[in-house]
């Protein structure tokens, strides 16, 4: 196919509100947030039903160049090259990709009306452990969630079957030097804000480094390993069959 060819495919897919992804040979300019020029490469681009615009170079995740939902694109010869010119005029972005070469090309008309649902965060583990407080240990009573102090949010409050204030720190991976200065951030703020000199101090988490063990222990404070809810199931699955190798 002719450079010429790709433009009315582009075109037409563009007033189709198609999705479309095309691997080329291009230099590009941007003006906008910044002035940027990159020169000839390889590049992969994506163009999605709402207008946005997403320039991709062979390796990383993150694009190189991208503008906004309801950018505007035409697709025009430019002599012998392909100029795909996209546009978002409200926020005062041009984005001008010079395109020598097509690679490979398809468009179509996608839909997904579902949202993303996430499991395992933080805010469940200290749901769960609310709910739970036997995960902790035998006598923990949970008064409070989201406790607020001048360094943020407790997750769990409560007291021990000694009655003594007990600060639940959770990390859904694994719990590294920062969690354990956060845990005693909470506890030393709870013992001033109470006029108490005693707070235990319980970092929960699916594992912990060496180095926070360490630290924890010097502290004064406590590690339980306890795994978020739903936490990477199909992964664990994945993990015990491979350990049989």
């Amino acid at each position: 196919m002719q450079l010429s060819d790709y433009a009315t495919l582009l075109a037409d897919a563009l007033t189709r509100n198609e999705t479309i992804v095309l691997a080329c040979t291009c230099s590009i300019r941007y003006s906008g947030r910044a002035e940027s020029h990159l020169g000839r490469g390889d590049r992969v681009i994506v163009i999605k039903s709402d207008k946005a615009i997403l320039v991709h170079q062979p390796t990383g995740n993150a694009p190189i160049n991208y503008m906004k939902p309801d950018t505007s694109h035409t697709a025009v010869m430019d002599g012998s090259k392909l100029l795909l010119r996209s546009k978002n005029l409200p926020l005062k972005e041009f984005l001008d990709i010079t395109i020598e070469r097509v690679h490979f090309y398809n468009s179509h008309k996608l839909e997904d009306g579902q949202t993303i649902v996430v499991a395992g965060t933080e805010e469940d583990m200290s749901n769960m452990l609310y709910d739970n407080p036997e995960m902790i240990e035998e006598g923990f009573k949970p008064v409070s969630r989201e406790e607020q102090t001048k360094y943020g949010f407790i997750d769990v409050f409560g007291t021990d079957k000694e009655g003594t204030l007990t600060i639940v720190e959770c990390k859904r991976y694994c719990a590294d030097l920062s969690a354990v200065t956060q845990l005693r951030r909470y506890v030393e703020k709870m013992m001033v804000s109470k006029g108490i000199t005693k707070v235990r101090g319980i970092l929960a988490a699916p594992k912990i480094t060496e180095n926070a063990r360490k630290m924890l222990e010097d502290w004064g404070f406590e590690f339980k390993s306890v795994k978020p809810p739903k936490y990477l199931e199909e992964f664990d699955k994945k993990q015990s069959t491979l350990d049989g190798f």
